[in-house]
This record gives C-alpha cells, structure tokens and sequence, in this order.
C-alpha cells in the first residue's frame, strides 16, 4: 500500500513538474512575442523620428534660403528688407509649428498624443499592458526658455523631477519617452497584482504586500486551491522600473517541507522572473485542475 502511495505520489509530482516546465515554455513565448510587439513600435516610432529629422533639415534650408533673400533685400529699397523680415519671421513660425506636429505624429504610435495650447503642448500619456487599456496622465508644458511643467497628473511616487532634470530641456522627446516607459511599466506591475488578487486569491495566504509603486511584493501562498498550509513565500523586487517583470524572484519554503518542494522554488523563481504574475498563477491553477481530474 505504501509503496502504491509512493508511486502514485511520485507520478504526480512528475506530472506537475512537466505541467510547469510546458508553462515556462509558454511564458518564454510569450515574453518573445511581447518583445518584438516592443521592437515594432519602436522601428515605427524610429521611422516618425527620421522623417521628422528629415523636414528639421528642410526647413533649416528654407531658413537658409530666407536669410540670403534678406541679405539681397537690404541693398535695395527700404520696403525689400521690411518684406525679407517679414517672410523670415513666418517661415520660422512655420518650421515650428510643423516641427511640434510632426513631434505628436511620431509619439501617437507609442500611447503619447497631444495638442498645441496657447503657451505650449497638453501631453496625454495612455498605458496599457498587453493589449488591456489601463491609465492615462496628461502634462502640460510651458513652451519657454527654460521649458517648464505646469500641471500635471503624474503619480508622486514616479520619479518625474529627476526625468525633467535629466531630459527636459536638451530633448522632449527622450523625457516624454522615459516617462512612458516608467507609467506603463508601473501601470503593467499594478495591473498583475489587481488580477492575481481578484482571480487567483484561492492561492494565496491573505492579500499580497506591496509598496505604492509596485516594484516590492510579497506573499504567501501555494500551488494548489483550497489548501490550507501556504509553504511558499514570495519576494519580487523589480529593480528596473521601467519594466513590469520582476529583476529578482526570491522563493522560501516555510517550516519543515519536503525535497521536492525545495526544489520546486528555483522553478517558480524562473517562472515569476520571465512571466507575468497572474499567468504564472494561471500555470498553477491549471496544473492543480489537470491534476484532480487524473485522480
């Protein structure tokens, strides 16, 4: 009898253990797909970019060609040069006006729109995560020397003074990009651990502790439903902040467990760090259903 326990136990095992090797499969799949979704908006935005470069060098021709009309102009009659001014200042107006356009055009691909206000630029930054709409943020900038935020709805724990310093006023393009990238990834951990609270608590011991930014998390919590020892603790810490996957997955086993269990933390530990949580969890339930349904 015992040695049929065994047995059984053992196949179990085996079998869990190939559910979760086919999950980690998945996830790094996924995680491909996801990345080259990733790369393709940048090839696009890339393309938006080097057009816009492309008309910054017409318009610096035209300017060009502007400056030498103004030149020809004040050797003639004092109405020549009046004109030649005028026709500078408007081709400059010009070039900026279809500089900031052809700036909203090319962020439009990457979830960032805005409009022209009377004394700068109104940005609206939309998040997602996988394709699900999430949040959006809007700034609204001060078109001056230097370039200032006015207002803003950007969360106080995103770090957005240190971005502006470092970005704001050599590129706006590059600080409007950071900032995306720190949103939606905040927006992409939020969102994981709203959907592993809400679809998948059977598995967990309580609720999940985590900080406002959602880059330090912990739980407990096991791989199967209903059960009533939680051996697992979790601790995700995601370093890179602009990213929604965690840079470190530490798991422990509490109290006194088996081997098998020990082992299987290195495997959840892979498991977190390249798929997002609730499909991580999503792996576990299906793993727990396939196995009553052999019992």
């Amino acid at each position: 009898m015992e040695e049929a326990t065994a047995y059984l136990r053992d196949g179990v095992l085996s079998h869990l253990e190939k559910l979760e090797a086919h999950a980690r499969k998945l996830a790094l799949k996924q995680e491909e797909t996801q990345r080259q979704q990733e790369n393709l908006v940048r090839l696009r935005a890339r393309i938006q970019e080097l057009r816009l470069q492309r008309d910054e060098l017409q318009a610096k021709v035209n300017l060009q060609q502007v400056g030498l009309i103004r030149q020809e102009g004040a050797t003639g009659s004092n109405v020549e040069p009046v004109q030649a001014a005028e026709t500078g200042g408007q081709a400059l107006l010009k070039w900026k006006v279809e500089n900031v356009k052809a700036m909203l055009q090319a962020f439009r691909l990457t979830g960032i729109s805005g409009k022209l206000t009377k004394q700068g630029v109104c940005f609206c930054i939309s998040t997602a995560y996988e394709g699900t709409y999430l949040d959006s943020y809007y700034l609204d900038l001060l078109i001056q020397q230097p370039v200032q935020i006015r207002h803003h709805s950007v969360p106080i724990f995103i770090p957005l003074e240190q971005i502006a310093k470092k970005y704001l006023q050599s590129d706006i393009r590059c600080f409007l990009t950071m900032l995306s990238d720190h949103l939606n990834a905040y927006a992409g951990r939020k969102y994981q651990a709203d959907q592993l609270q809400d679809h998948y608590s059977a598995f967990l011991e309580g609720t999940l502790q985590r900080n406002s930014l959602y880059n330090l998390l912990f739980f407990n919590y096991d791989v199967e439903t209903e059960s009533k020892t939680f051996p697992f603790r979790a601790k995700l810490v995601y370093g890179d902040l602009t990213r929604s996957l965690p840079t470190e997955a530490t798991i422990t086993c509490q109290g006194d467990v088996s081997d098998s269990l020990v082992e299987k933390t290195a495997a959840h530990s892979n498991l977190f760090r390249h798929t997002a949580l609730h499909k991580a969890f999503n792996s576990f339930k299906r793993a727990a259903e396939s196995l009553d349904q052999t019992a």
